[in-house]
């Protein structure tokens, strides 16, 4: 059996996390996301495995190569994007058998990975479907006596709350058959679902794969991606410590604290999190629940973290809160940096998301802070700010909109010098 692991896309929706590297490169616990994926498939019967690359390929091919597999893996170039459909004939062009195969949407984080192990098991052709409570915001399954006769795009009234979960198991041969005489779909693209429908209405026998309400995220924003760190904290967490914990710090409950890491006094940290290799925690500063930070990063004197993301070289020193964030590597806060994450009215956050205002369902969600950032001192991030790549935040400034890449944002500020009135200051006895 083979397994083709779908990786092409840009991740426009992701900026500017995806501004430096590419999705599959997103690292969850500190683990890029395609590993989750290539260590679950190694469990299963799948003997070679076909990565469709495009954007930033170079970075994927080095990731693939630099992790140690047992199973043969081809990293195939999709060249120009255009659509799933598209990338699907390109890896089945690079098999050179007509074996079973299982398709992955590469942006997934699961909460049970065994599924791809239970699928290669399986005899048939199925799609994997999850029960989601909002399933307008995704493909949504039509499904007769435990068939598949369909799938439906973001339908105003979904037939089912079954969701196209991004995994199948085909017969490659009928792959082969109904990609070749594939249409464009009204964006222009080669849409891979569109196999399934067609093939579907011709009688081929397509069964349902319900994995029910198991924990599955497709990573397509910033605030799935803190959901998909919650998901793997809470499941995938190894309760270890590695590095050096000084006296008087408080641990409670799960955590993870990697290989030369050094953890201050009067540092409390509350699990779960992971702390990773080669980092710096405290002195008294405070980790929360569900915070992640990556290696070679510093949590300094009285800083706060709450359910972020931290990711390679960050450095937030002192007098700092981050909270319900995600920052990238190589990023530095001046002191007193803070992030706000709750707005006055306690609605649910809104994003800018490739041009349009977009709700994130969460009321507390802070900024998103791009790669090679720089802030002066106490600056302050308001609630779903990004900040674009390369980027300095001046002393003292107050962001309340998006910053693009490579820019110095500074603010006016207006002083005044007047006289003091004559003061008579009295000895004190």
């Amino acid at each position: 059996m083979k397994a083709i692991l779908l990786v092409a896309g840009k991740g426009e929706r992701l900026r500017p996390i995806t501004s430096t590297r590419p999705k599959p490169l997103i690292p969850i616990l500190c683990k890029p996301l395609i590993y989750w994926h290539l260590d679950a498939l190694a469990k299963t019967s799948v003997d070679e495995i076909i990565v469709v690359a495009s954007y930033m390929k170079e970075k994927i091919v080095k990731a693939v190569e630099e992790h140690e597999l047992s199973r043969k893996i081809t990293v195939v170039d999709q060249g120009r994007e255009l659509g799933t459909g598209d990338a699907v004939a390109k890896a089945l062009e690079a098999m050179d058998s007509d074996d079973d195969v299982l398709i992955i949407y590469g942006d997934l984080f699961l909460g049970d990975w065994s599924i791809y192990k239970d699928l290669t098991s399986l005899d048939g052709n199925f799609v994997v479907a999850v029960e989601h409570n909002n399933p307008r915001d995704y493909g949504v399954l039509i499904v007769e006596r435990g068939r598949v006769k369909g799938i439906v795009e973001k339908p105003e009234e979904p037939p089912t709350n079954l969701v196209n979960a991004g995994i199948y198991k085909f017969d490659s041969r009928i792959l082969k058959k109904y990609i070749s005489s594939l249409k464009p779909s009204p964006r222009g693209e080669l849409e891979f679902t569109d196999v399934i429908t067609n093939a579907a209405r011709e009688g081929v026998d397509i069964k349902v794969y319900s994995i029910g309400k198991t924990e599955w995220i497709d990573i397509g924003t910033p605030w799935n991606l803190l959901e998909a760190n919650k998901i793997a904290l809470n499941k995938f967490l190894v309760n270890e410590i590695k590095g050096v914990v000084e006296d008087n710090v408080t641990i409670k409950g799960p955590v993870f604290i990697g290989e030369n890491s050094v953890v201050k006094q009067f540092t409390s940290i509350e699990g779960p999190a992971y702390i990773d290799r080669d980092v710096v925690i405290g002195p008294s500063a405070r980790i929360r629940p569900y915070t992640t930070i990556c290696r070679k990063s510093r949590v300094g004197f009285s800083v706060e973290v709450k359910e972020s993301i931290l990711l390679e070289h960050v450095y937030v020193n002192h007098l700092s809160y981050v909270g319900d964030s995600i920052i990238c590597e190589n990023v530095n806060f001046g002191a007193g940096t803070i992030t706000a994450n709750l707005r006055f009215d306690e609605r649910e956050v809104k994003m800018t998301i490739k041009g349009k205002r977009v709700s994130s369902g969460r009321r507390k969600l802070g900024a998103i802070v791009g790669a090679n950032v720089r802030t002066g001192i106490n600056v302050s991030l308001m609630p779903g700010v990004k900040i674009g790549v390369n980027s300095w935040i001046a002393p003292g400034a107050i962001v309340d909109r998006d910053v693009p890449d490579n820019v110095f944002y500074r603010v006016r500020q207006e002083y005044y010098i007047e006289s003091l009135p004559s003061i008579k200051h009295e000895e004190k006895k």
